[in-house]
């Protein structure tokens, strides 16, 4: 059997950053997994947890996420 055509959701995209209630783009920092030693407690700290992303950069990432919005 053939799928069906029609819009996929970009599984990369999907893995990366999630949709809030509210429509904001959240996603997790980048440089916290390994040689975390070298880094300071302060930029270990800022790296923590999550946060939004920039209102510019998540009209692109929605645009890969057409069932999450």
């Amino acid at each position: 059997m053939r799928r069906p055509k029609g819009i996929k959701t970009k599984k990369s995209v999907a893995k990366r950053f999630k949709i809030t209630g509210t429509g904001k783009v959240r996603f997790h920092h980048a440089g916290i997994r390994h040689l975390a030693q070298t880094k300071n407690p302060k930029r270990r700290r800022r790296l923590r947890g999550s946060t939004t992303v920039d209102p510019t950069d998540a009209y692109r990432i929605t645009q890969n996420l057409p069932f999450s919005h």
